[in-house]
């Protein structure tokens, strides 16, 4: 097994070759914030909270799909990304709908904890107040486009390890959106099996269970985790 060794804010790390900076930061006990990367699914660079800091390179770069080098120095908690972190956390509250006091997330929100964890406690940006609905067609579940922050962890877990393809990814810029199915009600998806994943993936309130109010979301990541690794291994049981 080839091995690369680099360093993480001056820790000395050796990780297998093709790994990722952020398996390699995780390896070494560094916390990168993120917010699109949940472990088993593909990384995609969508939120750019990751983004760390690489010597012999002016370019930030996200920690999730970019591999390590030998001899690679990073950095991932210089002043500068520090900055563009919290930046990048005023942006999302300030593009959607986030009113945290009555979310089913409130307080088992990732969108949350990464905003104590950059120092956010206010968004210089102008809030757009965008006009989203809120889709409740389907029996058991629902989905508020207020709360969604693009992160694409439905469209991945339900197409990676569901196989189902009832999300995906709408229109274009300031108005993508996630669109269930062929741009249906989400109850009229005849490809969606009710598994749930989609919630359990859902970093924020935007995905839920029908009855759920202010605070009393729940995901069962160990589901999701087990479904990764025995798909990984090719371990199943009957």
């Amino acid at each position: 097994m080839a091995v690369k060794t680099l360093k993480i804010d001056e820790k000395d790390v050796a990780v297998e070759a093709g790994a990722t900076i952020m398996a390699a930061a995780q390896e070494a006990g560094v916390a990168i914030p993120k917010l699109c990367h949940l472990e088993g699914l593909t990384p995609v660079g969508a939120c750019r909270l990751c983004l760390v800091e690489i010597a012999g390179t002016d370019k930030l770069l996200p920690a999730c799909v970019t591999e390590v080098a030998e001899g690679m120095v990073v950095q991932t908690q210089t002043p500068k990304l520090q900055s563009y972190r919290r930046m990048t956390v005023e942006l999302l509250f300030s593009e959607g709908n986030h009113v945290c006091s009555v979310c089913v997330a409130n307080g088992n929100c990732e969108l949350q904890d990464v905003a104590i964890e950059v120092g956010m406690d206010h968004s210089r940006f102008i809030y757009r107040f965008p006009d989203r609905p809120i889709d409740l067609s389907h029996p058991m579940f629902g989905i508020d486009h207020n709360r969604c922050i693009l992160c694409t962890r439905c469209v991945r877990v339900c197409d990676e390890i569901e196989g189902a393809h009832v999300w995906d990814v709408g229109s274009r810029g300031a108005s993508c959106f996630i669109v269930s199915g062929l741009a249906q009600p989400w109850g009229e998806v005849d490809a969606c099996t009710s598994c749930g994943k989609c919630v359990d993936a859902c970093p924020t309130g935007s995905i839920f269970h029908k009855g759920e109010t202010t605070g009393e979301k729940q995901r069962d990541r160990g589901k999701l985790e087990f479904l990764m690794n025995a798909r990984e291994h090719q371990q199943w049981t009957r």
